[in-house]
C-alpha cells in the first residue's frame, strides 16, 4: 500500500511525523473508526475521549467481552487458552464492526488473525497508535491483569510482540499516529484533528453526492 508522511503541527522531528496510507475508497466510506496498537498505547483512554469529541459511540472489544462473560480476559486465557480467547474475540469483533458511528478499541493481538484484519478493514477507518516498548513498560508498570505480561521479563516479551505485530499494525492502518508522552488532552485533540482531515463519515459522503 502506498503511504505518505504529513507533518503534525508542533512536531519538529521525523520520529513524530504522522504516517498516512494513500486514500482508499472503503476507508473513506467506513462506518466506524477502529483503534489498533499494542497494549498500553492508549486505545481505550484516547478512544473514549475522541468518541465524545466526534459525537460517536465507543466500545472496547475486550471490556465488552468481559462484561458479557462476567469474567476477566485473564480467566478466559487460563481456561480456554489463547486460541479459545481469539475465537471469542473474533465473534465479538464481527458484531461490533457491524455497528455504525462507533469507535472501537481492539486488543493488541487482534491483528494476528487475517480474518480479523479483513473485518476491520471492511468496516472501519483504522487508526494505529504507534508506541515504543519503553513507553509501554512505563504505562503498564502496575498492571497485574494482562495475561501476556505475566512473565519474568516484560521487556523481552513486549519486544518480541512488537517485532511480530508492529508490521501488521502498520500494514492495516489508514492513519498511524505516534502515541507520545504528550498530555492526554493534547493527544486527544491531535487524534481528532487528524481523523477529521483523513476520514469522511458516510453520512457526509451522501450529502456531498446529493449536492
Amino acid at each position: 500500500m502506498e503511504r505518505y508522511f504529513t507533518q503534525s503541527a508542533g512536531c519538529a522531528h521525523a520520529k513524530n511525523r504522522i504516517l498516512c496510507s494513500a486514500p482508499r475508497t472503503m476507508a473513506a466510506a467506513a462506518n466506524n473508526i477502529v483503534f489498533i496498537g499494542p497494549m498500553g498505547s492508549g486505545k481505550s483512554t484516547i478512544g473514549k475521549r475522541v468518541a465524545i469529541a466526534l459525537s460517536m459511540d465507543f466500545v472496547d472489544c475486550d471490556q465488552e467481552l468481559e462484561r458479557r462473560l462476567g469474567v476477566e480476559v485473564g480467566l478466559v486465557f487460563d481456561i480456554e487458552g489463547e486460541s479459545g480467547f481469539r475465537e471469542r474475540e473474533n465473534r465479538m469483533l464481527t458484531e461490533l464492526c457491524n455497528r455504525d458511528n462507533t469507535i472501537i478499541a481492539t486488543g493488541g493481538g487482534v491483528v494476528m488473525s487475517g480474518e480479523n484484519c479483513a473485518i476491520i478493514r471492511r468496516r472501519g477507518f483504522v487508526v494505529y497508535l504507534e508506541t515504543p516498548v519503553q513507553q509501554q513498560l512505563d504505562r503498564l508498570c502496575l498492571d497485574k491483569k494482562r495475561p501476556l505480561l505475566q512473565t519474568p521479563d516484560r521487556r523481552e516479551k513486549l519486544e518480541a510482540l512488537a517485532l511480530q505485530r508492529n508490521p501488521l499494525y502498520l500494514g492495516l492502518a489508514d492513519l498511524t499516529i505516534p502515541s507520545t508522552s504528550r498530555s492526554l488532552a493534547i493527544m486527544t485533540r491531535l487524534v481528532c484533528r487528524l481523523i477529521q482531515e483523513h476520514w469522511t463519515p458516510p453520512a457526509r459522503n451522501k450529502i456531498n453526492e446529493k449536492n
